[in-house]
């Protein structure tokens, strides 16, 4: 049972395309300490939830997660 979580929101207007780029990430599992869910909540938020047995679990799967949201972001820019 994962001891440690972090939750994040992410408000922007790509995030559909956002989501639907961690979609592939987010079906392998990366790490069987820490467990990562995310979602839409309506049509311009992203929720970010990881949850770890440990920290050093949970920190590994927020530097994975949290950049891979930074680069799906940017390229919208592009």
């Amino acid at each position: 049972m994962p001891q440690h979580e972090a939750v994040f929101r992410f408000t922007t207007v790509h995030a559909g395309r956002i989501y639907q780029s961690l979609l592939p990430e987010l079906a392998d599992e990366v790490n069987p300490r820490s467990v990562v869910e995310c979602r839409l909540e309506g049509d311009d938020t992203i929720v970010l939830t990881v949850a770890a047995q440990d920290t050093s679990s949970l920190r590994a799967a927020l530097n994975m997660y949290l950049r891979l949201v930074n680069v799906a972001d940017e390229m919208q820019d592009l």
